[in-house]
């Protein structure tokens, strides 16, 4: 463990040991950590064919990773509104989605400071990963999750091993009901503990290496808590410290219009939430009301020069069905980056000369009764 890093509170800039496990700070505040000196081509070790091979980018050095060869996701060239884009295909994942990363790194470290049981809530995803990690590690698991989660993802924690409780309401009745259980179990929430935030900034390192070691102008991912956003800040960043790029890429975030709390505050230019209308959105792994770091989405999203873009369910649905017929099958949470992308084309805000990386984050294998309905067939 480097001495000199330490839990941080961004807001107070109050500093916590790193040896004690903790997912907030003592008023209840959301967690970063202290700034890390990030790593250079000849830090990365070539052996390890998964995201450990950054490992030397981490607060800690566990002595046994759980790791099940997450990372090294493909980064397909492609053209979407007739311009040049990357993909970045996170679905190539274990579990199918962008959340093995964080899962490998948080799991791993908490293991390392002595937790054996999490708690965990989701929309699904995430669960699925913390299900399968924790498995992997030798760890127990309790879920929660909404009850209108697509059964895909709930059987795949179950066969995982994990206790799974299907929670009635919105998936912020059920970040709330993971709150008020957390004083039982340890609370290794992927929306609130900034270990994982240090697996998802892995991805910003791998984009580095995929370009040659370069960073690219723009990164389009979609936005629920916004851990791909601050990955990628903290990533870049990161690099930038160590000398290796010369500046952080525009970082966006897509959100459906249903549920955007992110990109509502955006466009208002604000620092901090503001009233939000909520609805139910096919793009479920999104469908965050409350984001808990979202004065730090924002922050991140301004300092970059990035922004917000908020999409309609046809606008998800179309584009969707669209990467199907291109080959690429994710779930409409993923395809509304694509959507995005389109948007931000038309306005000028990114243009085809530049190199955009849109992170495509989930399969669509797990949101079948969702993509039949947009198909118009019975399952």
């Amino acid at each position: 463990m480097d001495p000199t890093t330490a839990y941080l509170d961004p807001r107070s800039g109050a500093t916590y040991p790193l040896d004690q496990p903790r997912w907030c700070g003592p008023d209840g505040a959301p967690l970063l950590l202290t700034p890390l000196p990030g790593l250079a081509p000849d830090d990365i070790d070539h052996s390890l064919r998964s995201l450990w091979r950054y490992r030397a980018a981490f607060p800690l050095l566990p002595e046994t990773p759980i790791s099940l060869g997450e990372g090294l996701t493909p980064l397909l060239e492609a053209r979407v509104a007739d311009a040049p884009v990357r993909l970045k295909c996170e679905w190539f994942n274990p579990t199918c989605s962008f959340k093995d990363r964080g899962a490998s790194v948080m799991l791993s470290l908490l293991r390392a400071q002595g937790i054996d049981h999490v708690l965990e809530d989701s929309s699904g995803n995430g669960g699925a990963a913390i299900a399968a990690y924790a498995a992997a590690g030798g760890m127990r698991a309790t879920i929660l999750t909404p009850d209108s989660t697509s059964p895909a993802k709930t059987v795949q924690m179950r066969a995982h091993g994990a206790a799974v409780d299907l929670i009635p309401g919105t998936r912020q009745d059920t970040a709330d009901a993971a709150v008020a259980r957390s004083a039982s179990v340890f609370y290794a929430s992927h929306n609130w503990h900034p270990f994982f935030l240090h697996g998802t900034k892995t991805l910003a390192y791998e984009l580095w290496e995929d370009l040659g070691f370069r960073a690219p102008d723009n990164v389009i991912t979609p936005c629920g808590a916004g851990s791909n956003v601050l990955g990628c800040e903290i990533g870049f960043s990161e690099l930038l410290r160590a000398g290796q790029i010369t500046r952080i890429p525009r970082l966006f975030a897509a959100q459906p219009a249903n549920c955007a709390p992110i990109a509502t505050a955006f466009l208002d230019g604000a620092e901090d939430a503001v009233p939000t209308d909520i609805a139910p959105t096919i793009a479920e792994g999104t469908a965050i009301a409350r984001p808990v770091r979202l004065r730090e989405v924002l922050g991140a999203l301004y300092a970059t020069e990035g922004g917000a873009v908020a999409l309609t369910e046809a606008e998800i649905g179309q584009a969707t069905l669209d990467l199907a017929r291109m080959g690429i099958y994710v779930e409409p949470t993923s395809a509304q980056a694509i959507a995005a992308f389109e948007k931000l084309l038309r306005t000028g805000t990114v243009t085809a000369e530049q190199t955009t990386v849109i992170v495509l984050t989930g399969t669509g294998i797990k949101a079948t009764p969702r993509i039949a309905a947009l198909l118009g067939v019975a399952l």
